[in-house]
């Protein structure tokens, strides 16, 4: 009789009571001691019990139906299933094919009606032996989460696995650029598209290695794992381990998201037309104004809106609405009265010296840190380097290793250029025609700039614009820090009726 064999393991051997060697030793033993039998062919699997979708198997019931042999030996029924249904489908296409199929070390077989009796008896115990199995690893990952410890899957990135203690902790050449993300999602409304980008060119990779996309991006701002918090189906716990991202930003950034994706009629507000998109805050509220319009017997009004009064109306918060066109007209001339005002930008680029200088012995410090860790990760490398060149290490185990550790050291470099562009430069006095330059330049984009780069302009030189009401609105200007005086920007211009 000609013997086909099946043996299966789940994962990693070395976890398994029964190896693939110790299965494939039994079912040689086995067919040896009956008469007539012939293994002629071996199939094998390293995958879960509870899926059909496997190449080892499919291959041998492939073979089964072109005849290619005539009984299925495997060493336990749960090798072949562990669900009644997945065993029950087996057995119908092996006896579609004439083909029989027996255990070596359960006494029965689908010769007979009994044997196929007990061998559909015995995958139910197998698959309850799977629920039971499942049932106790859920329990205890979610004992694990309680107690704050991860509980598998990807690490985030800005973070690496304490392997003694199962936490969390930050990974000190990512852990900086997460906040950064959250910031510019927020405050500046940058895409995930551009802060995809913007990783990327920094050297950084995703967990798998790959530049980050759209999906990466919007996975890392949903991520409430930088809270300071892990997550088991859909329930958070606190963790002992360090939050990235401060938790206003956090819901902030998820305000944002859900505007974004929920309400295609806010997403105007991401439009170039809008100048301010970002900048304008309530004082009420402490959330941003979008862009919005409303049509009117005069035709389309563009305004500006405080997130609370546009999504809960006006219990939630009484901003006021501010007509777009005004408003914007009114911080351009600001930012050019401040920009002519010579003093006051002399002492906003002194003082931004100053701050440069006074950040140096941190600028030093993760210098210091960036350069141990390339250090720690060259010795590993060389490490791997040897171990393959000497064949004490095969390709297949050290080169993922190797792919690692190159990335994360291309990410260092990165951060070390940063940091290193970012020494303060050797200064010399502002001439009277460095600040007439750089006054022509903003007059002429004010003036004559299509809405893409006098939006560009806004965002690069305006912090913040502060909203009490349409008489006071506070605008702050970063040179980095400069402020006009304590006055509100006065609001010229039509102002629309708005219908409530």
């Amino acid at each position: 009789m000609r013997i086909a064999t099946y043996t299966r393991i789940s994962t990693d051997e070395a976890t398994q009571p029964y190896s693939l060697e110790a299965q494939a030793v039994r079912l040689d033993a086995y067919a040896k001691s009956q008469e007539d039998w012939q293994i002629v062919r071996r199939f094998t699997d390293q995958a879960s019990g509870a899926i059909l979708e496997r190449e080892g198997l499919e291959r041998a019931l492939s073979e089964a139906e072109a005849g290619r042999f005539d009984l299925l030996l495997v060493y336990r029924v749960d090798r072949l299933s562990r669900s009644v249904r997945g065993l029950a489908q087996i057995l119908e296409r092996l006896d579609a094919a004439e083909v029989l199929f027996r255990s070596a070390t359960e006494p029965f077989d689908t010769a007979s009606s009994a044997g196929r009796m007990m061998v559909q008896m015995l995958g139910v115990f197998a698959e309850f032996e799977r629920a039971t199995i499942v049932e106790r690893t859920v329990a205890g990952m979610q004992r694990k989460a309680e107690r704050g410890e991860w509980v598998g899957g990807n690490i985030p990135f800005g973070y690496r696995l304490d392997g003694d203690r199962h936490f969390l902790v930050p990974e000190p050449t990512e852990a900086s650029v997460v906040p950064l993300l959250f910031q510019r999602y927020a405050e500046r409304l940058e895409g995930s598209s551009a802060l995809g980008k913007w990783l990327t060119e920094r050297g950084l990779r995703t967990r798998q290695g790959k530049p980050f996309n759209v999906r990466a991006v919007l996975g890392m701002l949903r991520n409430r794992t930088y809270l300071g918090e892990v997550s088991f189906q859909g329930t958070h716990y606190p963790a002992p381990h360090e939050p990235l991202v401060d938790k206003d930003l956090f819901e902030r950034v998820q305000e944002i998201l859900g505007e974004r994706s929920e309400d295609i009629s806010l997403r105007r507000s991401n439009q170039s037309e809008y100048l301010l998109t970002g900048l304008v805050k309530c004082a009420h509220c402490g959330k941003r104004y979008l862009g919005a319009s409303a049509n009117g017997n005069g035709g389309r009004y563009r305004y500006y809106v405080c997130f609370s009064r546009q999504r809960y109306g006006k219990k939630a918060c009484e901003g006021e609405r501010l007509p777009a066109d005004a408003l914007e007209e009114a911080i351009l001339e600001q930012l050019l009265a401040v920009l002519e005002r010579e003093p006051m930008v002399r002492e906003a680029i002194s003082e931004a010296f100053a701050e440069l200088e006074a950040d140096q012995p941190k600028r030093e410090a993760e210098l210091e840190r960036i350069d141990t860790e390339r250090r720690r990760i060259g010795e590993s490398l060389d490490r791997y380097f040897r171990a393959f060149e000497e064949g004490t290490m095969p390709e297949s185990a050290c080169a993922p290793r190797i792919g690692e550790l190159s990335e994360k050291l291309r990410g260092l470099e990165a951060r070390r250029e940063e940091l290193a562009a970012e020494e303060p430069a050797e200064r010399e006095p502002l001439t009277d025609e460095d600040l007439a330059l750089l006054q022509a330049e903003v007059r002429e984009v004010i003036e004559g700039g299509d809405p893409p780069t006098r939006k560009a302009l806004l965002q690069s030189l305006v912090d913040e614009i502060r909203v009490v009401s349409r008489a006071e609105i506070y605008p702050s200007f970063s040179l980095p820090a400069v402020r006009p005086p304590q006055r509100a920007v006065p609001l010229r211009g039509f102002e629309p009726r708005f219908p409530d």
